[in-house]
Formats: structure tokens, sequence, C-alpha cells
């Protein structure tokens, strides 16, 4: 299936779509492409924000495009890595059956799939400002990211004796 039509059908049912994916098998290329890709879009989603805060201080936008991109697209996607790793140390810890590649996969997707979330944030960021509406995107920013995540995990870490995802 396309990467659009996964990230659509991920609102509807995010654990079957991660199971699709774990049914590929453990490709570590295609889950750094998924981080990458993921990363790419927020660096791309803070560009109004960073605009509007430019102009507002008077700051060439230059210098604060170029730190978010060092942050964003090198740094995201270790500390994510980092993060992947010890929920799967976690999850085994409470029983869980999955791989390391399987929570990594769970987390990057999540973040992938919620991209489309982070653009609209980064619109209202950027024309509308800090808060109330800002926050509430954020806010649906993250709980929509938790719920993804937390869907996949539980698809990859409650495997039956196939290894297959429930």
């Amino acid at each position: 299936m396309a990467l659009s039509s996964d990230i659509v059908a991920t609102y509807r049912r995010p654990g079957k779509v991660v199971a699709r994916l774990m049914e590929m098998g453990t490709r570590e290329d295609r889950a750094l492409v998924f981080v990458m890709g993921a990363a790419f879009v927020m660096f791309i989603a803070q560009w109004p924000g960073l605009a509007r805060e430019a102009h507002l201080a008077g700051t060439p936008l230059s210098i604060s495009i170029g730190k978010a991109f060092v942050i964003v697209v090198f740094g995201l996607p270790l500390a994510l890595y980092f993060v992947g790793f010890v929920t799967h140390w976690i999850a085994r810890a409470l029983g869980g059956k999955g791989t390391a590649f399987g929570s990594r996969l769970a987390l990057f997707w999540a973040f992938l799939a919620m991209s489309p979330l982070l653009l609209f944030y980064g619109l209202v960021a950027g024309f509308v400002g800090p808060g109330t509406q800002a926050e509430l995107v954020k806010l649906l920013c993250w709980l929509v990211f938790l719920w993804f995540w937390i869907a996949g995990l539980r698809t990859v870490h409650r495997a039956d004796q196939t290894g297959q995802g429930v």
C-alpha cells in the first residue's frame, strides 16, 4: 500500500497498519526512512512559526531555520532511536514479546503518521500565533501520537505463537 494510504489507514486502525508493516520483515532502512521523513516534515512544519517569530523580533529567518534543521533533522531521529530502545526494554520487562525493531517501528510510524497534524500545527503557530488555539492543536498532536504509538506497541508486543501481531 502507498505511504499516504497507510497514513490515512492509521487514523482508523493504527495497530493493523503496524502489523502490516511488521509483516514486511525487519528492514532497518525502512524504519530510518520513516523517522527521517517525519523529522523533515516536522522541520517544514516549523517554518511558519519561525517566520512569524523572526518577523516580530526583527532577526534573520535563516538563523532560526538553520538551528531548527540541525535540531530536528539530525538530533530528533537520534533521540527517537534511544526512546525506541528504552521503550523496548520496558515492554520486555512488562512481558512484551516483540522485537527492538518492532518497538522502533511503532514509534517511528506513529511520528510519521501524525505528520499531517504537525503541518496543521505549524500553520496555526504561524498564522494565529501563540495562544489557546495553538495549544489545543498541540494537545491534539500529542494525543494522536500517543494513540498511534500505544496501538503500535500493543500490536508489536502482543504476538501469538507464530509471531504475528494481534
